[in-house]
């Protein structure tokens, strides 16, 4: 039975369950999913320790084609910033920010996790 949904938001669906619960399992506070801002929208928003984490999930199911990290372009970096100040603001958070990448590559229905912390910085654009 097709509900419309297609395959790919499906796929992306599960990933983004699977890095929530990933992250919840190392005692982060979940604090955001899927937050927009103009045209960005940040997949995750964490917090441990005082520490803002801002997550782009990346999802495949080869490495063949390219590691998923790799897919993150300046231009979506830079849009992945603006939604963090925005985030940061209209919240009033205080602490220290960081912009992690989590690699995930489901194969025979098993995830692999690569967890890229510090992928990028706000001051290297």
């Amino acid at each position: 039975i097709e509900c419309g949904m297609s395959k790919s938001y499906d796929f992306g669906k599960e990933a983004e369950n699977f890095a929530v619960d990933y992250f919840k399992n190392l005692d982060y506070k979940i604090l955001a999913r899927n937050y927009f801002f103009q045209k960005a929208e940040i997949d995750l928003i964490v917090e441990k320790d005082n520490v803002i984490l801002i997550i782009e999930v990346k999802a495949r199911t080869t490495n063949r084609v390219n590691l998923p990290e790799n897919s993150v372009t300046t231009k979506k970096k830079k849009l992945l910033i603006s939604a963090a100040n925005d985030f940061i603001l209209k919240n009033g958070i205080d602490g220290e920010v960081r912009f992690d990448i989590l690699a995930l590559l489901k194969q025979k229905g098993e995830w692999e996790t690569n967890h890229i912390i510090n992928a990028f910085s706000a001051i290297e654009l």
